[in-house]
């Protein structure tokens, strides 16, 4: 079963997936939108594989994904998914209002597997239900109603991620804030900007101030963030366009293609040309 809503006039798109109907690999794509995601899996545990990397996706659990994430599943089957992109609602513009950013989207850590308790796989199967029956109304209401319903989706899945997030439960909200900030900062600028002093710069602290922050919560250093951001997107390019090497070091920021490839290869190993020869796996299926 495949359910849609869409805004004429914004062109805002809200899906629901239940159950072996396909989703495009590059993450709920089409030529002009890209799509925020969470997938439940209601049956067994299975592997899903982000970007051609194999995670465990246990049973009764939640997993956002992001719109330019490529992602593959071994049971589609068993899963249901809801997909939308910014025009309908957009997570930058409403972070104040479901605290969402940098967490469970563009976050410093990904993926992020939340778990269901029996009373919440309850709570989901109810508003999984209600939104089956808000796709099937017609009157002028419905699309503020699924998007008060996918408000409510984004806020309890939030809640429940930082309530089995060991960082959460130690630490003070606004330090929490500033490492919520500079994942998002990294995922708006890491194309152009590379060095630490940037973004420490745009968050009014100094590049010592963010180190020790991150080393306290036991994060990846800020500027294995970046990299590791770059790199992403690198491996990105070279599985899922005909990008060459030069073309991918000018998209990403590098002005010399050999440092490009120098980086690359001293983060991931591969030369560009071996990584190049893996190739995309086939097409993502939910």
């Amino acid at each position: 079963m495949q359910l849609e809503y869409r805004e004429q006039k914004t062109d805002g798109r809200f899906v629901m997936y239940c159950h072996s109907e396909k989703l495009k690999g590059n993450g709920i794509r089409d030529s002009i939108h890209t799509y925020n995601t969470f997938v439940r899996n209601k049956g067994k545990a299975q592997t899903v594989w982000l970007d051609e990397t194999p995670y465990h996706f246990p049973a009764q659990t939640v997993l956002p994904l992001m719109g330019n994430q490529h992602f593959r599943f071994e049971h589609p089957e068993s899963l249901v998914g809801w997909a939308f992109n910014r025009d309908f609602y957009c997570i930058l513009d409403h972070d104040q209002e479901v605290g969402c950013v940098g967490f469970l989207f563009y976050g410093v850590r990904s993926p992020l597997f939340i778990s269901l308790t029996a009373k919440e796989e309850e709570n989901f199967n109810t508003l999984e239900n209600i939104l089956i029956d808000e796709f099937e109304e017609s009157d002028n209401f419905k699309g503020e109603m699924l998007r008060s319903l996918l408000k409510r989706l984004i806020i309890k899945t939030t809640r429940l991620g930082k309530t089995q997030t060991d960082t959460y439960h130690h630490f003070p909200d606004h330090k929490l804030d500033l490492i919520r900030r500079f994942a998002l900062s990294v995922e708006i600028h890491f194309r152009q900007q590379h060095e630490v002093k940037f973004y420490a710069e745009a968050l009014h602290k100094s590049p010592k101030t963010l180190s020790n922050l991150f080393a306290l919560y036991k994060q990846p250093t800020p500027s294995e963030i970046i990299h590791n951001r770059i790199i992403l997107e690198a491996k990105r390019l070279f599985l899922y366009t005909d990008k060459s090497a030069k073309e991918a070091a000018f998209e990403l920021g590098f002005a010399n293609p050999e440092h490009f490839s120098r980086f690359f290869k001293s983060k991931t190993g591969f030369s560009i040309t071996d990584y190049k020869k893996q190739g995309p796996k086939k097409p993502a299926i939910l």
